[in-house]
């Protein structure tokens, strides 16, 4: 499949890019300047030998994607699936934004956000698209470490049926990775703030931590 990030050329976007190529999918890294998305296309493209990797605008890689990561901060999400709109109708869209915010003493803290979670706020706004959320939980350091598995679960939110088994045929296609079917959108809101409980046991334990579901 053809793979899209917009906001790609952050961490966890080009780590996920990383791992997919590696896996034999083609990444196009989108940003908001064509510029960025080239430097983060070859940053693939050094990382994974023979890699299908390209890039561009954010408008511009999604435009023949097959399935399309979201891959910023929370602070972007409405504008940019704004700025995007109808190029996303009847696409496979996973969100991986997790609403967060980093504060002095404390570390990352979940924000509550108005519509119950990032993916459910997505939807929202992108009817017509395919909309689910994963790879929330996932360290961006750990995907990029390419000569090692990631033991790893990775939980998967929405309502489209087929979409979520797309998105769990991709996880389980990173070496060490399960992806599983956690429910419809408003399960999303949980898996979202234990991004901000992974980063701080993370920071204490001066570990990469991350998700794993035992009894399925």
């Amino acid at each position: 499949m053809k793979l899209a990030f917009v906001g790609g050329t952050g961490p966890e976007g080009l780590g996920l890019a990383m791992r997919f190529a590696k896996a034999g999918h083609e990444v196009a890294i989108g940003s908001r300047s064509k510029e960025r998305g080239d430097e983060g296309a070859q940053k693939i493209a050094e990382a994974v030998p023979g890699a299908k990797a390209s890039g561009g605008a954010n408008a511009d890689v999604v435009a023949d994607a097959d399935v399309v990561f979201l891959t910023f901060p929370y602070s972007g999400q409405q504008a940019t699936l704004e700025a995007l709109g109808p190029a996303l109708d009847g696409k496979i869209l996973c969100n991986v934004v997790a609403p967060l915010e980093f504060q002095q003493g404390v570390g990352a803290v979940a924000l509550d956000v108005p519509g119950n979670s990032a993916l459910q706020e997505a939807i929202a706004q992108l009817p017509k698209a395919r909309v689910v959320s994963a790879f929330q939980n996932m360290s961006a350091e750990e995907l990029q470490h390419l000569d090692r598995p990631i033991e790893a679960d990775v939980l998967v939110c929405g309502r489209d049926a087929e979409a979520k088994q797309v998105v769990i045929g991709l996880a389980n296609q990173i070496a060490g990775v399960r992806g599983i079917d956690a429910g419809g959108p408003s399960q999303s809101r949980y898996v979202e703030m234990m991004t901000s409980l992974l980063i701080n046991l993370n920071r204490k334990h001066k570990t990469q931590s991350t998700i794993r579901i035992v009894g399925l």
